[in-house]
């Protein structure tokens, strides 16, 4: 309860430092007198939470970042294994991949607009794309990783390869799909917001973009704010589902500075025979027990 109070307190401090700052117009380098205050924030966001439009953009906009999302996690998943478990896939699919990863996905705007019939779906496309190639390399990386005695104790077993992929590889890969799916979803929030204020025509970048162009920026903070608290409880979500599937996984505890860690009773020390501390007995004992 400690912990959570004090994250509480962070965020009403840094909120009343920002009140603080625009209510008097403090201008020292950073001009803080432009920026809305905190209350017109508020009332702003009041407003947007009793019409329809802020609902209608928020549903887009999810749609849009959880269909994206799903595609580029199964196919970066599918497409990472294949290319670690398979020489062939490499060769084959390696090279295209390497040269269009390092292109950013928002920079794949024009080629959307051209390839597909509507907005919607060149959205769509730039949503999975960003989040495609953090999966991919992740799950790449997890599955090459793996100990090779896993896979030789199964095919010792009698399995075969499809019971290695999905009693070996898939679960020892886990934890590293699960940090490039955790990548992915901040990255495809980015690039989302940036094609609705490109190229679309509802969601909360298009609305963003709006309130900016018309100068109403207690309703770009209010976007902002929405865009921020969306992506903390998609990310969140991503973690929690990480944490049940990989229950098996061992997890380092925190311990607060100053408390000690609690002493486990130390195993009782082994009884030393008599013979290692006097020596060797004599060879007329020796004989002595022979008799």
């Amino acid at each position: 309860m400690t912990r959570y109070a004090l994250r509480v307190a962070s965020v009403a401090a840094a909120l009343g430092l920002w009140q603080l700052l625009t209510s008097l117009d403090v201008d020292l380098w950073l001009r803080f007198s432009q920026f809305p205050t905190v209350a017109d924030v508020a009332r702003a966001f009041a407003d947007r939470l009793a019409g329809d439009d802020y609902w209608t953009d928020l549903t887009d906009s999810l749609t849009r970042i959880v269909t994206g999302f799903l595609l580029a996690a199964v196919l970066g998943v599918a497409t990472g294994v294949l290319v670690a478990r398979s020489r062939l896939a490499e060769d084959l699919l390696g090279p295209i991949l390497e040269v269009v990863r390092p292109i950013p996905a928002i920079a794949l705007v024009p080629v959307a607009i051209l390839l597909f019939p509507s907005n919607e779906q060149g959205i769509v496309f730039i949503t999975f794309t960003a989040a495609f190639f953090p999966v991919l390399v992740s799950t790449r990386h997890a599955v090459r990783a793996l100990a090779p005695g896993w896979e030789e104790a199964v095919r010792t077993m009698g399995g075969g390869r499809w019971r290695i992929l999905g009693s070996v590889v898939l679960p020892g890969a886990l934890p590293g799909i699960f940090g490039g799916l955790s990548v992915g979803i901040g990255v495809s929030w980015i690039c989302v917001i940036s094609a609705e204020m490109i190229s679309g025509q509802y969601g909360v970048g298009y609305r963003t973009w709006q309130d900016y162009t018309v100068v109403d920026y207690p309703g770009v903070f209010v976007g902002m704010v929405t865009i921020g608290v969306l992506g903390w409880a998609t990310s969140t979500a991503v973690e929690l589902l990480g944490r049940r599937l990989t229950r098996w996984l061992p997890r380092t505890s925190y311990v607060p500075t100053g408390r000690a860690r609690p002493k486990s009773p130390r195993p009782a020390a082994p009884a030393v025979s008599s013979a290692v501390i006097t020596g060797p007995e004599p060879a007329e004992a020796r004989d002595e027990h022979l008799v």
